[in-house]
């Protein structure tokens, strides 16, 4: 009803306002309860302290250094390209929230092939890193640059095939009409839990969470930043704000493919409508859920965020061949065989 109300022009900067919510406020909080506490926990310190409660204020201190920074660019770099390269990548992130659906109503887009539309926008961040690696006249960050480009593209195969398994059982890449159908499906009959995708998609949900881990660069697979290698890689030449960009494009970026994969996978903002908030007179879902579904996709971006840092600060550093030889000789086979179990059981059954 408000956005019907509200102007064009206010709705725009609603969206705006909330996809900048939607983005920042995951990261903020992943850094701080994993990066800043988790990690510490599991190396029996305390971690920051100092600044607020339980060092709570920390991420704004460092926030704060990182824009007193001077903004550097090396002599030979190719100045243009160089400072767009961050800003592609979080555009990226932006751009990948607008898919998400929060609530019933609660959304920025609402596209029919939303699941196409997501990954697709997800490889833009590799134009990005490859601008960062070739345009800083370094060669530690062109190394970067090449050995991101290669790894990402190895592992958006398995992770668009991971996601194929669920549109077959969905029969639908609207990312709202497949939170729907878990929720309101049922297994062999019984309706209790609805049919969260998890259950029947097991292998295409380990999939796609090891594709975010390798699409995020994060340790197991953190070739293109090999801090004992190449420096940072592609982000060697980088200070101030525009470090600080790539630093929350990674974070934010593992928020909302946290948020994808709760939607694809765990019913999204929905619990199953067998419980509550679904009013089976007018086959809608109660207007209340549109205050509920953001806080039930938190949760659950929180839980999968967690098992991402936890990989992250748990295993060493795959090899380069050892990366490439695990995503086409593993996981695109597996996820090749789930999506041939997948159709063959939509048929039977």
């Amino acid at each position: 009803m408000l956005a019907v109300d509200l102007p064009y022009w206010a709705q725009s900067l609603l969206r705006v306002l909330g996809g900048t919510v939607a983005v920042l406020l995951p990261a903020g909080t992943i850094v701080y309860l994993f990066l800043f506490k988790m990690m510490s926990f599991m190396q029996s310190r305390l971690g920051p302290m100092e600044a607020g409660p339980y060092g709570s204020m920390q991420l704004f201190a460092e926030v704060g250094k990182w824009l007193q920074k001077e903004d550097l660019a090396p002599d030979g770099a190719d100045k243009r390209i160089y400072r767009m390269a961050p800003l592609v990548v979080l555009v990226s992130t932006f751009l990948l929230v607008a898919v998400v659906p929060f609530g019933p109503d609660a959304y920025f887009t609402n596209f029919d092939a939303g699941v196409f539309y997501m990954l697709a926008v997800s490889s833009i961040s590799t134009l990005g890193i490859l601008m960062a690696g070739w345009s800083s006249a370094n060669k530690y960050s062109l190394l970067g640059g090449l050995r991101a480009a290669g790894q990402l593209i190895a592992y958006e195969l398995p992770m668009v095939l991971a996601v194929l398994g669920v549109v077959i059982q969905a029969g639908t890449m609207n990312l709202q009409q497949i939170v729907v159908k878990q929720n309101s499906d049922s297994i062999f009959g019984w309706d209790g839990l609805g049919n969260p995708y998890i259950l029947t998609q097991f292998i295409g949900f380990a999939i796609f969470m090891i594709a975010v881990q390798a699409e995020l660069t994060q340790t197991p697979f953190d070739m293109p930043i090999a801090e004992s290698e190449l420096v940072s890689g592609y982000m060697t030449e980088y200070s101030g704000f525009r470090f600080l960009m790539f630093f929350i494009a990674e974070f934010a970026t593992a928020g909302v493919f946290s948020l994808i994969a709760s939607v694809l996978f765990l019913g999204g903002w929905g619990v199953p409508f067998s419980w509550f908030g679904w009013d089976a007179t007018t086959g809608s879902v109660d207007n209340w859920m549109n205050v509920a579904g953001p806080i039930i996709m938190i949760t659950k971006m929180m839980a999968l965020s967690g098992i991402i840092m936890w990989v992250r600060f748990s295993y060493p550093r795959f090899r380069e061949d050892q990366l490439q030889r695990f995503a086409w000789k593993v996981l695109i086979p597996v996820s090749l065989l789930n999506i041939m179990l997948t159709a063959i059981l939509k048929v039977a059954f």
